[in-house]
């Protein structure tokens, strides 16, 4: 199957020469434009299908609240705020994210959940988030971002940076499937078109290995199949504590 997965990835590298091309020469940062419309209402069915992960991860944020303080979280590619009905009420929430396209969806979503206190909009990659303060945040979140930053390990030194010391860092992410599998087979073959089409997603990351290495002295972290395409079902979610 090896031998087939490498033909017909090729295959499909092949047909994704314009797209190279176009990305060669710069245009593909015309698509971030429009990308914020199409993860929008990727978004929502997302969310649809996965709301009740969703409310089991974030049901114990509050614990990380310090006693007669206001929970600070930080959201790493908060993208269109679709986290944000999940927070508890009265948390102030620090959002960023690379592409400033968002700008519109994330206010939208700011006015739907005015429970909540919104510091401000970070423009800003996941491996480089200096204007945030260290140890200034009790909690950072980061839903189906891993699979696009372009190195994770960065990422969550940025994470264990920012975090005061108690503090966590939530996830959900999207992985690569068992290798005996046939989603294992088709996420390596799509994976050059899937890249283009998920302004830099990669459906092939190890993600679980690069948390178990960051670091944190207590990660509670667990593989799911989520009930979507068989490309994006094997998950992980879970917690890291600083």
């Amino acid at each position: 199957m090896a031998l087939l997965m490498t033909c017909c990835s090729f295959i499909v590298n092949v047909l994704c020469m314009p797209l190279h091309l176009i990305h060669a020469l710069g245009f593909y940062e015309m698509y971030k434009r429009f990308f914020p419309i199409c993860l929008y209402r990727c978004s929502i069915m997302y969310n649809k299908k996965m709301y009740d992960k969703k409310k089991e991860l974030f049901r114990s944020l509050s614990e990380f609240n310090k006693p007669g303080a206001q929970l600070t979280i930080l959201e790493i590619g908060c993208g269109t705020g679709t986290n944000f009905e999940f927070y508890p009420p009265g948390c102030k929430v620090i959002c960023t994210d690379p592409n400033p396209h968002f700008q519109e969806y994330l206010t939208k979503s700011m006015g739907e959940n005015d429970k909540l206190t919104y510091e401000r909009f970070v423009v800003s990659s996941g491996e480089d988030m200096g204007s945030v303060e260290s140890e200034s945040v009790d909690v950072v979140v980061c839903t189906l971002v891993l699979c696009s930053v372009n190195n994770i390990p960065q990422t969550l030194r940025e994470v264990r940076r920012m975090l005061r010391p108690g503090g966590a860092l939530f996830f959900l992410e999207h992985v690569v499937a068992d290798p005996s599998t046939w989603s294992y087979f088709f996420q390596h073959v799509v994976q050059p078109f899937w890249y283009y089409f998920g302004d830099g997603c990669e459906v092939i990351r190890e993600t679980w290995k690069h948390l178990e290495a960051a670091g944190f002295p207590d990660l509670k972290l667990r593989h799911i199949q989520a009930p979507l395409l068989s490309l994006i079902k094997p998950h992980i979610l879970g917690y890291a504590v600083k």
